[in-house]
């Protein structure tokens, strides 16, 4: 018989499919679906790469509590590990973030607490501190801090990036993901550049984030951020998992222009993703100048559309953003 011992087991070896309507190049574009991790993104992977290190460094002891900042997705993994091995878990999220993550966190026993998006990181209501004093009031407590955590990155370098080798053959010439706490880009460029340093790396970011104006000139300008709608993407802060050096170019994306393809990817290529996944292929289509056809581009889709159905997949919703 052939079965799993526990729903763990399932993450990773995830599909490559080639994208056929979207795309506006001839270089072949492979999407790395995510959505085959058993909770529906990519972040399954760090999240028990997190868990499993701070296990056995003693950060987190039998029967305590998890505690994060998270847009939603790390949240998912981390609660489906906290399941398996007996912890509880309590994640912090901005009121950006669509109620269906909300939803998900509390149908797989997570307490939701949420901040207010629209202030700064240092304020005591971000998601950032309000998580860390939570930690500090919370008996036998970890927080995860994913931003700041190595075992993020070393998740997809282990993980992630010689998947994508293995997949492509070794043809790979150019990887784009869309770039939040750094951990996919940095881990899985680590990896295939020790392969083959020829290789491409594009990071997405979105217009509100400082990613872009920091990589180009080593500034960071408190005049870029502003509220944006995009979420899983782009940043106020630097984390320390964002490995500028690796990284070759940052490409922005308004918000609409992520939507857009958001729900054309569903519509066209039948792969029901979210929003960082729409940001991701705007992006290639900006720097389709860039590539040639013999070019091998993997995207990142990092997470399932099911989390933006009142958003993204909402005609009413989309109206009032003005994006349709």
């Amino acid at each position: 018989m052939k079965y799993y011992n526990n729903i763990l087991e399932t993450i990773g070896n995830t599909p490559l499919v080639k994208l056929n309507k979207v795309v506006e190049t001839d270089a072949l574009v492979l999407a790395k679906v995510e959505t085959f991790n058993p909770g529906n993104s990519i972040k399954d992977r760090m999240a028990l790469k997190m868990i499993e290190d701070a296990e056995l460094d003693g950060r987190l002891k039998p029967g305590g509590t998890i505690i994060e900042g998270t847009s939603g997705n790390t949240g998912m993994g981390l609660a489906l590990a906290a399941i398996q091995k007996g912890y509880k878990c309590i994640f912090v999220l901005a009121d950006k973030q669509s109620k269906e993550k909300m939803d998900i966190l509390r149908a797989v026993g997570a307490e939701v607490v949420v901040c207010p998006t629209n202030v700064p990181p240092e304020s005591k209501l971000s998601y950032y501190s309000v998580a860390k004093r939570l930690t500090e009031e919370t008996p036998n407590s970890w927080y995860v801090n994913q931003y700041d955590n190595p075992s993020n990155t070393q998740a997809h370098y282990e993980s992630t990036g010689p998947e994508i080798w293995e997949q492509t053959e070794g043809k790979i010439t150019h990887l784009v993901v869309g770039v939040g706490t750094g951990g996919t880009i940095s881990g899985s460029a680590k990896y295939l550049k020790e392969q083959n340093p020829n290789i491409k790396i594009w990071g997405i970011d979105t217009y509100g984030s400082v990613f872009k104006k920091y990589h180009e000139t080593g500034e960071f300008d408190e005049k870029e951020i502003y509220s944006y709608i995009t979420e899983g993407i782009g940043e106020d802060i630097l984390p320390e998992n964002v490995n500028f050096e690796i990284i070759d170019h940052f490409e922005k994306v308004t918000d609409k222009d992520g939507a857009v393809m958001t729900r054309r990817i569903a519509r066209e290529e039948g792969i029901f993703v979210g929003y960082s996944a729409g940001s991701a292929i705007a992006g290639i289509n900006q720097m389709k100048d860039k590539l040639c056809k013999n070019d091998v581009v993997v995207v990142i889709f990092h997470d399932h559309g099911t989390r933006y159905v009142g958003k993204l997949f909402n005609d009413e919703w989309m109206k009032e953003m003005k994006f349709i």
